[in-house]
């Protein structure tokens, strides 16, 4: 074969390869993943007050992201039939046909088993086990049961998704303390006005896909009085640990800061609720959790 037909006949390949392997990055939802691995390295840093072992650092926050990434892609595989009715998500690669379920399954279970492998051979296996209960709680326990089934999905399998930095602090210690079940409360306690933004403009497509989120059972009134109440118990959650000595004062203006900045957001939406509000104040939320954590690590080697 000539050189000049091996490189026009190679061209389509590589395309396609490049094409494959950006249809299996999004199946791990990266965006979502960033967050859950910024969350577990500040609770590495935090749960010591030196430095995170390097072995450590690397390692643990491999091993996480790769099984977070696993459980979206299965996440991605129960869901394929619920995310083409969406237009939010009918561009993920199931729905598009871009990747059969074959693959992504295979996908999911290597991707997943290297990260548990990761973890139990370079970090401990305590953290393993714990990402391996995550993983079932997120792709199984939410997924699968509750998600279709409950209005309360996101507050009963908020657990799962609150999970991200007590991983990180069981990496370093290997243990679970206090601390570290604190970082998992402000978490738990964000998920549900973090998510039920997103499903007050979103409830249509909530609807139509069959799923029972609190707008589309309870009414978008009640949804968004919630919202408000439990901005307020992140609130208080988020003074917990200066409360505890965890942190010093430039946390806690930052979190008292951050707090009311966020509960000014789900007042304007219980009062005067627009979609374009319930977006900014969605959007906001991720911003307001990345803030609030980076706040914890500047104070806890600035000031502590």
């Amino acid at each position: 074969m000539r050189p000049d037909t091996l490189s026009i006949d190679s061209k389509p390949f590589l395309v396609r390869l490049r094409a494959r392997m950006s249809a299996f990055y999004a199946l791990t939802k990266p965006r979502v993943v960033s967050l859950i691995v910024f969350t577990a390295v500040i609770g590495m840093f935090l749960a010591t007050p030196g430095m995170v072992p390097l072995q450590i650092l690397l390692a643990g926050t491999t091993g996480i992201a790769l099984v977070a990434g696993a459980a979206a892609a299965f996440n991605c595989l129960v869901e394929q039939k619920i995310d083409a009715r969406m237009q939010r998500t009918s561009r993920r690669p199931l729905p598009r046909g871009e990747l059969s379920n074959t693959q992504t399954l295979i996908f999911a279970g290597v991707v997943g088993g290297v990260g548990l492998w990761v973890l139990a051979s370079f970090v401990n296996v305590l953290t393993m086990w714990l990402t391996l209960a995550t993983f079932v709680g997120y792709a199984v326990i939410y997924t699968v049961l509750l998600k279709p089934a409950t209005p309360q999905n996101i507050v009963i399998g908020g657990a799962s998704g609150a999970m991200p930095p007590v991983l990180g602090w069981a990496a370093v210690t290997g243990e679970v303390t206090l601390e570290a079940m604190l970082l998992f409360l402000i978490i738990y306690t964000w998920t549900p006005p973090h998510f039920w933004a997103l499903a007050l403009y979103r409830t249509e497509e909530y609807a139509k896909a069959g799923l029972p989120m609190l707008p589309v059972t309870h009414g978008p009134e009640f949804t968004r009085l919630h919202v408000l109440l439990y901005t307020f118990i992140l609130f208080a959650a988020t003074l917990l640990p200066f409360v505890v000595r965890m942190s010093g004062w430039l946390y806690l203006l930052s979190a008292i800061i951050l707090g009311v900045w966020f509960i000014v957001y789900s007042l304007r939406i219980h009062l005067h609720y627009s979609d374009r509000l319930a977006q900014k104040t969605f959007r906001f939320s991720i911003l307001y959790l990345a803030l609030l954590f980076a706040a914890l690590l500047l104070d806890h080697y600035l000031v502590a």
